[in-house]
């Protein structure tokens, strides 16, 4: 083994000899190969995983030690999993993986867990992951932010039993008339359509996204006024992502970044 291989195992062996602490870990939208290196090696040295089954592929368990003690939690509570999670690091000084599908920082409901950890003087990280919406729009082959079109993200969800605060309700968020992910909104993608027809155009492509990174997903751009029926037709209830942009059929637009005659720290311009 050459001298630099053997300093680069050398380095992870000890930069992943992990202390016992629970590592929140984003599980990207499906897809294995989307997970990011860092959550790779975690996976793969830690002693407990504590899997969201309905929502993490299992595939992604392949990643993990054979010996590691593999918890599904789609039947339990907060405070079930909040139990497993004191056990393992406290008692048994265990290192402790928290899957969540996409990103943590998205309806990922890790704001209490980070919380009720914190009062129980449990150490714990975040790990980041790829979200649908990057996912989605690396499937569509599309920029969400085209120059002179569309320079705004809003990522969102329409009030269910989950209520919206008042000055984020959908139609004024649509007003922008930006590239708008609506995320956790099938089961009443009706009310939803009325809300954003308010201020899109009927015409305006939408993108259905179910189950982005998933052996059986399934993608569908129609206007938007035909989202709820597609929506209905394809029968999707859950895991189901809309993208509203006018992006979506845009055929022009250039940012200034790499024009000729822009210049900037790096580059003179060539005018």
């Amino acid at each position: 083994m050459s001298s630099s291989k053997s300093e680069n195992l050398s380095y992870e062996k000890t930069l992943y000899a992990i202390e016992p602490s629970v590592y929140i870990v984003g599980a990207g939208p499906g897809d294995p190969d989307l997970l990011t290196v860092k959550a790779q090696k975690l996976l793969a040295v830690a002693d407990v995983i504590l899997f969201a089954d309905s929502l993490v592929p299992e595939q992604i368990l392949e990643l993990c030690r054979k010996d590691a003690e593999i918890i599904r939690t789609a039947n339990q509570t907060l405070e079930e999993i909040l139990a497993i999670m004191i056990d393992r690091v406290r008692s048994q000084h265990k290192s402790l993986v928290r899957l969540h599908s996409g990103d943590p920082s998205l309806y990922s409901a890790i704001h209490e867990q980070m919380h009720l950890l914190a009062e129980a003087n449990i150490p714990f990280e975040v790990i980041p992951g790829i979200s649908a919406f990057q996912a989605a729009a690396a499937k569509l082959k599309v920029e969400l932010t085209v120059p002179g079109l569309v320079q705004t993200i809003i990522l969102t969800r329409i009030s269910g039993r989950t209520e919206v605060p008042a000055t984020e309700e959908l139609a004024s968020l649509a007003a922008h008339q930006a590239s708008l992910c609506l995320y956790l909104s099938a089961r009443h993608v009706e009310n939803a359509q009325a809300k954003l027809l308010e201020h899109y155009p009927a015409e305006t492509p939408i993108a259905i996204c179910f189950r982005i990174g998933w052996p059986d997903e399934k993608i569908k751009v129609v206007p938007l006024n035909e989202m709820a029926d597609c929506t209905h037709k394809e029968k999707l209830i859950r895991t189901t992502l809309y993208i509203i942009s006018p992006a979506l059929s845009a055929n022009k637009g250039r940012s200034r970044l790499y024009h000729p005659e822009h210049s900037h720290l790096f580059r003179s311009s060539h005018n």
